[in-house]
């Protein structure tokens, strides 16, 4: 398989992207292309990556994260906001 298919969920943005990647691919990349496809406006470092709950290593590829096709990824704020 030359790309894996997967799903970016951005928090803030409340919206889903759809992306292609290769399993090499890390992370760190698909956090930061689906912020700038949900065109969201702040610093990659201040959010994080959740797969299957837990927060997991940015530096580490999507094969070596155990990532599957269609799966889902959450990218989060790292910091919890207050509640008005």
């Amino acid at each position: 398989m030359s790309t894996l298919p997967v799903r970016g969920m951005v928090q803030d943005a409340w919206d889903q992207v759809s992306l292609e990647l290769p399993p090499a691919a890390t992370l760190q990349e698909l956090k930061q292309r689906a912020m700038a496809l949900t065109h969201q406006t702040g610093k990659p470092e201040d959010y994080l990556v959740k797969f299957r709950g837990a927060s997991v290593d940015e530096t580490r590829s999507l094969a070596e994260s155990g990532v599957v096709a269609n799966a889902t990824l959450i990218v989060m704020p790292r910091q919890r906001r207050p509640v008005r």
